[in-house]
């Protein structure tokens, strides 16, 4: 297919369209790996927006989601391919009186029987595709090799059929929370990006954008309350999603100026584990909201 985006600019600003608001690097990189045809290793802190942004260029772009979802134990079953194997032992009953069993074989590793999974749908989808490959950090080393060839070429070996090369070069985009280190023939394939917690005027303005009825004085308060329980040493700093379902309560719950106690009292919103809220709570009393 021809190339998705003129300019970083108007990345930002098709971006923006659907209220995602990229900086000029997020931009940049979402660019080149559409010039380049390169997947994009995108890594941060949990909540920041990595896995909404391969939603939003998908949304952008008019292209189909496909979205591999990693987990401890995943394997090539779940990303690339399997064979329908209750299909194939009927056709096999049903044909077992067959001479040549040669040309049964070959039929029962046929497409009639194959089930595709995120990888391979990827790689044969003729619409275009963005392909969401989420939390790579979590699954083994050795799933990360399914990954290689997919990412090298675009395309999948299967013993079978053969090689399937993609009909057009997905986006690709991999987000890492960072909880083991990947390895170095997978970031070489990469362009990558690094989402951090945004600062003080793109998080109100993500505030703004994205909570209803939210006031701009509401908005300001927020932030610089969540920047400076973000600099407090906590087991989970709050994410962008949390300082959006903040938001979001604080409005339901009416507040339009927050005091020291209407924070407090609603802090298990922000943070998750108690002695977090322990901590934000004895800053806010100290310091005042």
């Amino acid at each position: 297919m021809g190339l998705r985006f003129e300019s970083v600019a108007d990345v930002r600003s098709d971006l923006k369209k659907v209220d995602y608001l990229a900086d000029d690097g997020i931009a940049s990189v979402v660019f080149l790996a559409d010039r380049l045809g390169k997947p994009v290793l995108v890594e941060g802190p949990a909540g920041t927006g990595k896995t909404q942004l391969a939603k939003s260029v998908a949304e952008i772009t008019g292209s189909r989601l496909i979205r591999l979802q990693c987990y401890e134990g995943l394997d090539e079953s779940k990303a690339l391919y399997e064979w329908n194997y209750k299909k194939q032992l009927l056709r096999i009953q049903a044909e077992r009186n067959a001479e040549d069993w040669k040309e049964l074989s070959d039929d029962i590793f046929s497409e009639e029987f194959l089930l595709t999974r995120p990888l391979l749908e990827a790689i044969r989808s003729e619409e275009p595709v963005v392909l969401l490959i989420d939390e790579v950090d979590r699954v083994e080393l050795e799933t990360e090799a399914l990954l290689l060839e997919v990412l090298s070429e675009y395309q999948v070996s299967i013993p079978e059929l053969g090689t399937i090369q993609a009909v057009q070069t997905p986006l690709v985009f991999l987000t890492s929370n960072n909880t083991r280190e990947l390895s170095e023939a997978l970031k070489r394939r990469c362009l990558f990006l690094h989402i951090d917690y945004p600062d003080l005027e793109r998080e109100k303005e993500i505030v703004l954008t994205k909570v209803e009825g939210v006031s701009e004085n509401l908005a300001d308060q927020i932030t610089r309350i969540v920047r400076s329980i973000r600099s407090l040493e906590l087991k989970k700093s709050p994410s962008v999603s949390e300082t959006l379902d903040w938001a979001r309560t604080l409005v339901l719950l009416g507040v339009e100026s927050i005091d020291a106690e209407q924070a407090t009292e609603t802090l298990h919103i922000l943070l998750k584990y108690q002695t977090d809220i322990a901590k934000a709570a004895k800053e806010l009393s100290t310091n005042g909201a």
